[in-house]
């Protein structure tokens, strides 16, 4: 598929063509629910905060079981997604899982997000429970890639890793300082949830619109 954007930020250029071994992506975003689980298991250790931009009882509230996992950092993400007998995909794995292989702007197609689509904007100013806008579902029928959490995938960021990566499944650079996030989030405008933009973040960030999606490969 060709990933990238010619119309975005420098960094999403250029446009280059990416071939990708076969992998499966979790539908949603990793729920409260799903995350506890781990933590009970030992496997994964609690999120740094219990509550989310308007709830004081989040985490560990039955009523928020279907919500995002939140206040989570990359280290905490990649141990959830090996318990759980997978990884974090990978930038392209994610992009092309958001967008599919026809070039479109956002999971659902070319035309701009408004609130049957996606949580995004502050127009909630809170997470929404996982697959509540099936209407911007991805061409896999992947939900909530736009907007809802930001998301973490496995690549160390390089502002010009597109200028020399590799076409068969890229991974990132070697090292880095940040770690990419994909999708935008509940508090982003609309430019962030295009599924080709990029941001970066220190792995051991834990805020209240960060949270991640797994990926499964033989």
């Amino acid at each position: 598929f060709e990933m990238g954007s010619k119309d975005g930020e420098s960094d999403e250029q250029p446009v280059h063509t990416v071939y990708l071994g076969d992998y499966w992506i979790d539908q949603t975003e990793v729920t409260n629910g799903q995350y506890e689980r781990c933590v009970v298991s030992g496997g994964c250790s609690k999120p740094k905060n219990s509550g989310s931009s308007t709830r004081d009882n989040y985490y560990g509230s039955s009523g928020y079981a279907d919500f995002p996992v939140i206040y989570v950092d990359w280290n905490q993400a990649a141990a959830y997604c090996t318990w759980a007998g997978g990884r974090l995909p990978t930038e392209a794995e994610w992009e092309k899982a958001a967008r599919g292989t026809d070039g479109r702007i956002y999971p659902w197609g070319n035309e701009l997000p408004d609130e049957n689509l996606a949580n995004y904007g502050n127009n909630i100013g809170d997470t929404s429970e996982v697959g509540s806008y099936p209407a911007g579902a991805s061409p896999y029928s992947a939900l909530d890639m736009a907007g809802n959490v930001w998301e973490w995938v496995s690549d160390w960021y390089a502002e010009d890793y597109y200028k020399n990566s590799p076409e068969r499944n890229p991974t990132g650079p070697d090292s880095g300082h940040k770690k990419v996030l994909r999708g935008g989030s509940w508090f982003n405008i609309d430019s962030d949830t295009r599924s080709a933009d990029r941001i970066r973040s220190s792995p051991a960030n834990r805020i209240d619109n960060i949270g991640f999606r797994c990926a499964f490969s033989e």
